[in-house]
């Protein structure tokens, strides 16, 4: 990773003026992103609903949305990743939970466990890690650790925001072709649409179809053939890296998966992740013209204007650190300040 490139990336909470940007990356990721809709009324929408939440006095965690963008040196938005406060709410959170069930006959010695689908309703849920999407451009450049574990740094310093629990839905597998084995064995015959419009319309918030068109029973997977069952819990080849990152955080397979796609379903107790524990509180003592001579860190402010970057920390003593301009303005902070920093 060049040190002058992750130093002037920065993450920022996303303005009403970010939408003709974000409008472009959806664009360019194709849709790829349930929550990233290439429309522009239900982004604008998005968007008003993330300022109001940074903007509102928070004492418990409701449905608010947080969506922060990641902007390169020229103030472009290149990225985005998101937490809800908490899942469920006036419209419930829908997940497949994978269950054990035996069934045996003693007198003919045969037991068989068998996993089966039971369709989970949530109105009071975790909080969850959504809507990270990266320019494809900027891939393998190390900027997806800013976009994925800045938000773990602004939930460690705005707790009340935040439940205990927090889960990240991932994106599920898809064939060369790009097909979803399990919405075309399952979904398919209950929507009546393709697997796009379906996460689209889920996309955009709108959820009574959902209610209204799920299959009533559980699903065997032992019903289902080999290929979709195999797929059911299996993330996405290109989410793979972010899974990773996730468990290497702390967050651990939660036994449910997507409705849509059957994609894995993580999580964790916010304040066991690494990030969270690890994270240490110091000082700006010194702001310098060249970059310091110390580690590229995880640095964020703390702050509900929140900012963070990948950037050099310099050693100025116990509980002191040192940036240099560039990160310092990226991070709107100046000597005296206090920063929180992740030095892994």
């Amino acid at each position: 990773m060049g040190r002058a490139l992750s130093e002037l990336h920065y993450m920022r909470p996303v303005e009403r003026g970010d939408l003709p940007g974000l409008l472009g990356l959806a664009d360019v990721l194709g849709g790829a992103v349930t929550t990233l809709p290439p429309d522009r009324e239900s982004l604008a929408a998005r968007i008003d609903d993330s300022v109001a939440a940074f903007g509102r006095r928070i004492r418990s965690p409701g449905s608010e949305w947080y969506l922060f963008v990641l902007c390169d040196p020229a103030g472009t938005v290149r990225g985005t990743s998101g937490i809800i406060g908490r899942v469920g709410g006036f419209d419930p959170y829908y997940a497949y939970e994978i269950r054990t069930e035996v069934h045996e006959h003693p007198p003919l010695g045969i037991r068989k466990e068998v996993e089966v689908l039971h369709l989970r309703r949530e109105h009071k849920g975790p909080s969850e890690l959504a809507s990270l999407a990266l320019d494809p451009a900027l891939r393998a450049k190390g900027l997806g650790r800013l976009l994925s574990l800045s938000r773990l740094l602004f939930m460690a310093a705005q707790r009340e925001r935040f439940a205990d629990v927090v889960i990240a839905e991932l994106r599920g597998y898809q064939d060369p072709d790009g097909r979803s084995p399990f919405w075309e064995s399952v979904g398919r015959h209950f929507f009546d649409r393709s697997f796009a419009e379906a996460d689209f319309l889920s996309g955009l918030g709108n959820k009574d179809f959902i209610e209204d068109l799920m299959p009533r029973h559980p699903i065997y997977l032992s019903l289902l053939p080999p290929e979709v069952r195999e797929s059911v819990g299996r993330p996405h080849p290109q989410t793979e890296p972010a899974m990773h990152m996730l468990e290497r955080e702390g967050l651990t397979r939660s036994g449910e998966v997507d409705i849509f796609d059957a994609g894995p379903i993580v999580a964790g107790r916010v304040d066991e992740l690494a990030t969270v524990r690890g994270h240490l509180r110091l000082r700006v003592r010194r702001v310098a013209d060249r970059q310091p001579d110390g580690p590229i860190c995880l640095v964020g402010n703390g702050r509900v204007d929140f900012r963070a970057a990948l950037a050099a920390v310099g050693d100025e003593g116990e509980d002191a650190v040192a940036l240099s301009r560039a990160a310092a303005a990226a991070l709107g902070v100046g000597l005296g300040d206090v920063v929180q920093v992740v030095r892994r």
